[in-house]
């Protein structure tokens, strides 16, 4: 059941991240670039062969509830901003598998230890106030052994797109794309956090035209070591597409 945190005075207060206008464009461009620049296709595959409980984090508006395999038993989706949770609730009830959208924040999340098999991270660890502590939580709530799969843009191309990412990041970009930040590396990310990375490989995302600073992305899945102090494991990275 989605949890509700009151005041003392009875009122709802402010959802911790608040993003009306960026959310008003997110919601528009996600639906017009799953067929634009392939993103629908590639959440299929980033979610085939999942099964059991899956914790999805920074749902969005929804779009991944449809591509979801049946041998998924249930989906918590966790959604701080409160229009993209709005449309995340309607593409819910038109989901395959069942569905439970949250509010809530990737670095306190309102569910047990331990409690899921998989976490799905798709475009979200840009957008992550404390990336670290995030992570964190994953571990915290993810069974040991249990699976992350994820699909994030990041830091990429030469020595001149990297310097322009990290101007981008220091100035404009986080206040006009809702917090978004396109220097990240979240394949080290997951590795500093003590996860044992799978396969991956990088792509860019439109695959032909100009390279922006959000092209480059990153697809794959990790684990939690099952036993805690495992030593995380070797990526490999088949290459660019």
């Amino acid at each position: 059941m989605p949890l509700r945190s009151t005041t003392g005075s009875g009122k709802v207060p402010r959802d911790p991240v608040h993003h009306p206008l960026f959310a008003r464009y997110y919601a528009r461009f996600s639906v017009a670039a799953e067929t634009g620049i392939g993103l629908g296709a590639l959440r299929h595959r980033l979610l085939a062969g999942l099964s059991g409980r899956v914790i999805e984090i920074g749902a969005g508006n929804g779009l991944n509830f449809g591509h979801y395999p049946d041998a998924v038993s249930e989906v918590v989706a966790i959604e701080p901003e409160r229009l993209l949770r709005q449309l995340a609730v309607e593409a819910a009830m038109r989901a395959a598998v069942p569905v439970d959208v949250v509010p809530g924040t990737a670095e306190a999340l309102p569910v047990k230890s331990e409690a899921f098999d998989a976490v799905v991270f798709s475009l979200v660890l840009c957008s992550v106030r404390d990336l670290p502590r995030a992570l964190g939580e994953v571990r915290r709530v993810l069974r040991p052994g249990g699976e992350v799969r994820f699909l994030e843009h990041g830091v990429g191309g030469g020595p001149a797109m990297r310097f322009t990412q990290r101007a981008l990041d220091r100035t404009v970009w986080p206040a006009l794309a809702g917090g978004c930040h396109v220097a990240r590396d979240p394949v080290a990310a997951l590795r500093d956090a003590g996860f044992e990375l799978g396969p991956y490989r990088r792509l860019l995302l439109p695959e032909k035209g100009p390279r922006l600073p959000t092209s480059y992305c990153v697809m794959g899945s990790a684990w939690r070591p099952p036993q805690q102090g495992t030593e995380p494991g070797p990526g490999t990275e088949p290459g660019a597409s």
